[in-house]
C-alpha cells in the first residue's frame, strides 16, 4: 500500500473522532448511551461483558506500552528487547483471547435473543463487525509474526509511524512494506476510529459520577383498595386535596 494512504487516512480518521464527539455531545446527548439490553437478556451479558471490558483494557495497555513507549525508553530501564516480547505474547494472548471471547459472546446474544436482535441497528453490526476484525488481525500479529511464521519487530516501524503521526512529522514510508497483517490491523482500527462518535462506542467517555449524588429514585406501588397501615404510607400515598393547596 501507498505511503499516502498512511499519511491521509490518520488524519481522516483522527479528525472524524475528535469532531464527531463535539458534534455528538452538541446534537446528540439523550443518544450518549450504550442503549442497554439488559432488560432483555443478563445471563450471556453477565458473562460477556466482563470478559470483553476487561480484556481491553489488557488490550489498551498493551499498546500504549508496544506503540507508544519507544523501545529505548524499556531498554533505558533494563528490559530487554526478549524479555518484552515474552511479555508482550503471552499478556496480549490472555487479553486478546478474553476480548474474542467476549465478543462471541456478545455477538452470540445480539443474534440469538430475539428481543436484543431487533433492537440492533445497522450501525451496531458495523460496530460489530470492525471490532472483531480489528481483534483478529490484532491476534495474527501477535501469534503469526511472534510464533507461528518467525518473528517481526513492529517497535521499528510501526510504532514509529504511530507516533510520528502526533508529532506532527509523519513518517508514512515506514509502513509500506510491513506484514499484511499489520497493515490490516491499522486500517481497520482508523475505521473504527473514524466511526467511533457514531456508534454507541461514546459511552467510553462517560464516567457515571452524577450517581454520587442524585437524589434516590422513589418507586410508588400501584394503587389498592386495600388499607395500607405502614407509618409512613401517608406520606407517600396521600391523594392531594383542594385543602393542601390553601
Amino acid at each position: 500500500m501507498t505511503s499516502t494512504l498512511w499519511l491521509t487516512l490518520p488524519y481522516v480518521a483522527f479528525t472524524s473522532f475528535v469532531l464527531g464527539h463535539l458534534w455528538r455531545y452538541r446534537n446528540d446527548q439523550f443518544g450518549w448511551t450504550t442503549r442497554s439490553s439488559q432488560i432483555y437478556e443478563s445471563r450471556l451479558l453477565r458473562l460477556g461483558s466482563p470478559l470483553f471490558h476487561f480484556g481491553m483494557l489488557g488490550v489498551i495497555g498493551g499498546h500504549v506500552m508496544g506503540v507508544l513507549i519507544p523501545a529505548s525508553w524499556t531498554a533505558a530501564v533494563g528490559i530487554s528487547e526478549h524479555a518484552y516480547h515474552l511479555v508482550a505474547v503471552s499478556a496480549g494472548s490472555v487479553a486478546g483471547a478474553a476480548v474474542l471471547a467476549g465478543v462471541g459472546i456478545l455477538l452470540y446474544r445480539r443474534f440469538t435473543v430475539p428481543a436484543v436482535r431487533k433492537a440492533t441497528t445497522a450501525n451496531d453490526k458495523l460496530m460489530y463487525a470492525l471490532l472483531a476484525a480489528a481483534l483478529i488481525t490484532g491476534l495474527l500479529n501477535t501469534w503469526g509474526s511472534n510464533l507461528l511464521w518467525g518473528t517481526y519487530n513492529y517497535r521499528e516501524t510501526v510504532s514509529p509511524w504511530f507516533r510520528s503521526l502526533f508529532t506532527l512529522t509523519p513518517e508514512p514510508g515506514l509502513m509500506v512494506g510491513t506484514p499484511w497483517t499489520f497493515q490490516a490491523h491499522g486500517l481497520v482500527v482508523l475505521t473504527l476510529i473514524g466511526i467511533w462518535p457514531y456508534t454507541r462506542l461514546v459511552h467510553m467517555f462517560s464516567a457515571p459520577l452524577g450517581y454520587l449524588t442524585r437524589p434516590y429514585i422513589v418507586y410508588r406501588r400501584k394503587e389498592s383498595n386495600a388499607p395500607d397501615t405502614r407509618r409512613y404510607a401517608r406520606a407517600w400515598d396521600a391523594p392531594v386535596t383542594p385543602e393542601h393547596w390553601r
